[in-house]
């Protein structure tokens, strides 16, 4: 569908032509939703399942009519979207649902400001956690800023939803949430494109009592946000976005997301409300859909939000007492729902099973610069408060060096409440990485150096953000375009803040990391280590020469097992009842850690190895 009433502001560009049908993913869907529906300026910070949104919009602009950046974080992100909106300038700012959180402070009072251009916030949820601290249900968090939400179910409603929300956010002068999840962030699906689109500026208004948030500004500002709500639930009612498809009225389901596909597999013959305009609920057509069917069934992940929303319209309705409350819902789970429901029936019903699968324990990478401070630690009797990243499987065997992990950048604030607690069995330390670093760990580390708190920070500074693909941050010193940016020395901002104790080290020297950390655990007051190598995958990969086991002088002591390399594994041959070792030379990095532990010298450079060209 494309969206109603689009904006007479946008126009196409000169000589452009529509394209054919595309294979995109629901992130590139909105991108390219996004391109069409004018947008000049995108901000985010690299989260899964989000990434992909930015760096297909920079993909999509080689003529570089956008301006697009990866930012500090999602607040920064957010601030930098906002600004541009207010500004004149269609904005979209992207992050995963964790990063709402973080942008939260100013997405709940840009409800009250109202933005001028057209502002789209995406929030890609993820219900399974499959890369998730949580699986939070950002529809609540949507419903409490009191800011309208589109649900697209798949790729080609990911690219109708955005262009339609920049329309909606700019008829109402409101900040659109349009929420995704794994699935539909990731799932390909044909997409009808139109012509990649510029939307002219519209310029800044100066009105401090719109944009000025002092609380004699606010109070006024809150009740128009409310009668926006309403004006919004309006719109909700009548929009081609939510729609009845009437079938068996025997059965009613209401549902959103690509929840909505396996509804209609499992029971194709049922009245479904289909919503795709969510928030503001429109009311009335969900009045008029609960009296044209004998049962009510909600059927949408997580929280019961829709579910409570109908209740306490007085309707007669069900939901979470047959689906979960927790996990993803694929289609073997609302199968399993219905037949608890009663809808489907158990007897001579196929379960929807996938294909049996081996379970592969998550490792960090061959050559990781990670895993060798974590063996030190470990040496150490530290207890450590880590962090989001790669880094945080040092808290699985084999490393199993990780005591904590909370949020992006709570490891340093953490720290310092183990330190004053008494409580530590060991030195204090806190892993965190140069992307979280700068993204929440200034204001800690700034905190530690001013009270003074005994503790180490241990920075791993891979050049990136690498658990999310190799993005880039302002200690890259490159920006999301590959354009040459200035290089934050993190060694002298730590100074900046007050350490006294700075060191940096080669993590792939064991025994010079082994010593800074001691060192710095004993010193008393504050310490940062940094460890300062590139990450082996992102953005280039770092290769050189390979190693190999001496077969001979393997004596099977499986130290080197401890590190958790997937390039060595287990050999055919044994030694005193213990199985011997060998390294892959296709995926080894040749980092030197695993020989730097051999006590018989076993682990040699490959052979006859040069270095491709």
């Amino acid at each position: 569908m494309t969206a109603p009433g689009a904006s007479s502001e946008v126009r196409a560009s000169p000589g452009a032509v529509t394209p054919r049908p595309l294979l995109l993913s629901g992130n590139e869907a909105i991108a390219r939703g996004a391109r069409e529906a004018g947008v000049r300026v995108a901000a985010g910070y690299p989260g899964t399942p989000s990434t992909e949104i930015l760096e297909t919009l920079v993909r999509l602009d080689p003529g570089r009519q956008v301006y697009v950046e990866w930012s500090t974080n999602e607040k920064v992100g957010l601030d930098v979207a906002l600004g541009a909106a207010i500004g004149g300038a269609r904005a979209l700012c992207a992050m995963k649902h964790v990063g709402l959180n973080v942008a939260a402070d100013t997405f709940m009072t840009s409800a009250y400001t109202g933005v001028r251009a057209g502002l789209v916030v995406v929030s890609a949820d993820d219900p399974g956690m499959h890369s998730s601290q949580n699986e939070q249900d950002n529809r609540v968090l949507v419903r409490f800023a009191g800011v309208p939400l589109l649900e697209p179910a798949d790729s080609q409603e990911a690219r109708d939803f955005t262009v339609h929300a920049f329309d909606l956010s700019e008829r109402f002068d409101v900040p659109v949430v349009l929420r995704t999840t794994t699935r539909v962030s990731h799932a390909r699906g044909i997409v009808a494109p139109g012509p990649l689109r510029v939307a002219p500026g519209l310029g800044f208004q100066r009105n401090p009592a719109k944009l000025v948030m002092l609380p004699g500004f606010a109070r006024s500002r809150h009740r128009v946000m409310l009668e926006r709500l309403e004006a919004l639930e309006r719109e909700a009612e009548t929009s081609p976005l939510n729609r009845i498809e009437w079938g068996d009225r025997a059965l009613g389901v209401v549902t959103s997301s690509i929840v909505y596909h396996y509804v209609r597999e499992l029971v194709p013959g049922a009245s479904v409300l289909r919503l795709g305009f969510s928030h503001p609920l429109p009311r009335a057509l969900a009045r008029e859909f609960a009296a044209g069917v004998e049962r009510l069934i909600v059927v949408e992940e997580l929280e019961p939000f829709l579910e409570e929303q109908l209740r306490a319209l007085g309707l007669a309705v069900e939901g979470k007492a047959y689906f979960p409350r927790d996990g993803e819902l694929g289609p073997e789970a609302i199968r399993r729902g219905f037949v608890r429901a009663g809808v489907i029936a158990e007897a001579g019903e196929k379960p929807l099973v996938s294909p049996p699968t081996v379970t592969r324990p998550p490792v960090l990478c061959p050559g990781c610069p990670h895993v060798a401070p974590y063996l030190a630690l470990r040496q150490i009797g530290a207890v450590v408060s880590g962090d989001i990243g790669c880094y945080t499987l040092a808290a699985i065997e084999p490393l199993a060096a990780m005591d904590t992990t909370v949020a992006m950048g709570s490891s340093i604030g953490m720290a310092i409440g183990l330190a004053r607690s008494g409580g530590a069995t060991g030195p204090v330390v806190a892993t965190i990485g140069d992307s979280t670093f700068l993204h929440a760990g200034l204001p800690a580390l700034a905190d530690a150096a001013y009270h003074r708190t005994r503790m180490t920070v241990l920075i791993l500074d891979n050049g990136t953000t690498a658990m999310t693909g190799g993005q880039a941050h302002p200690a890259a010193g490159v920006t999301i375009r590959g354009d040459a940016a200035p290089t934050i020395d993190l060694p002298a901002v730590c100074r900046a803040l007050g350490v006294e104790f700075v060191r940096v080290v080669d993590p792939y020297d064991l025994a010079q990391t082994q010593l800074a950390l001691e060192q710095a655990a004993a010193f008393p007051g504050l310490s940062v280590i940094i460890t300062n190598r590139p990450c082996v995958e992102a953005p280039v990969k770092v290769r050189d020469q390979p190693y190999t086991v001496l077969a001979e002088q393997c004596i099977a002591c499986q130290y080197c097992m401890n590190l958790g390399c997937p390039s060595i594994t287990w050999s055919a041959e044994w030694h005193e009842g213990r199985r011997k070792v060998q390294i892959d030379p296709v995926t080894c990095t040749g980092c030197t850690v695993c020989a730097q532990t051999c006590p018989t010298e076993a682990m040699v450079g490959l052979p006859g190895w040069s270095k491709p060209r």
